[in-house]
């Protein structure tokens, strides 16, 4: 069982490295975005809605290197890109005028959107042929799997 589960990993991992889902995101937004700016973007957008983040409501640059699992230095870099191509925009944190938060812009909200949009029509595509009642235990048992692996990475 362990060594299926192995292989599977390694085909996702394999798949995902390609970034085979995050071109046709790209492809289909209005303005063009790296796949750098797309990872950061999705980041911000996690974070903003993760209340369990630890953080507060502040979305940092350190928060986007954890959530991407890079060096700060490296995520430094890639938000500041995505600030300069105008997705994401530096604002002051509410808890602490010092340090600076990230927030998305008018144009990364579209490009959440359009990311989601695009993932859930993948997705509903690759699960078509499950009925509901797999669908709900793949994504409970998903949901439980990264939260292990979230546990695993901070032990």
């Amino acid at each position: 069982m362990l060594s299926d589960i192995e292989a599977a990993m390694v085909r996702i991992r394999r798949r995902q490295s390609r970034r085979s889902l995050a071109r046709p995101v790209v492809d289909d937004l209005d303005e063009p975005v790296d796949l750098n700016t797309l990872a950061v973007i999705d980041a911000v957008d996690e974070g903003a809605g993760d209340s369990g983040s630890g953080s507060g409501s502040d979305v940092t640059v350190g928060f986007v290197a954890d959530r991407l699992a890079i060096d700060p230095s490296r995520a430094s870099r890639i938000v500041a890109e995505a600030v300069r191509s105008g997705f994401v925009r530096r604002v002051a944190s509410q808890e602490d005028g010092r340090r600076s938060c990230l927030e998305l812009t008018a144009t990364g909200e579209e490009a959440v959107v359009a990311a989601h949009r695009t993932r859930q029509l993948f997705y509903s595509d690759v699960l078509g042929d499950w009925d509901a009642g797999e669908q709900r235990e793949f994504a409970r048992l998903l949901t439980k799997f990264v939260r292990s692996l979230d546990d695993a990475a901070r032990d």
